[in-house]
């Protein structure tokens, strides 16, 4: 483990794109909701401000993904409005 690095943001992310691969609803709700639990870990690393932020509104986006409460089109929208700069 690297000194300052949240650990759990790549975590979050790999369940993301677990969850993008996944061949069916109950392992991508599942992975929706790990990714949504570890986006909030990695929130609570963090201080308060712009990236903590950024870290809970993940986790919301995941969670609702998870609940069915934000349509495919939608889904579609949000993943094009990430930044690729966040992902490295």
């Amino acid at each position: 483990m690297s000194i300052g690095k949240n650990p759990y943001v790549p975590k979050a992310q790999q369940a993301e794109q677990k969850a993008a691969t996944a061949p069916d609803d109950a392992t991508k709700m599942r992975a929706y909701r790990d990714a949504a639990h570890q986006w909030e870990r990695a929130a609570t690393r963090e201080g308060p401000g712009k990236r903590r932020d950024e870290y809970e509104q993940y986790a919301d986006k995941n969670r609702r993904l998870a609940n069915g409460e934000i349509s495919a089109d939608e889904e579609a929208a949000l993943a094009a409005a990430v930044d690729p700069k966040t992902l490295n």
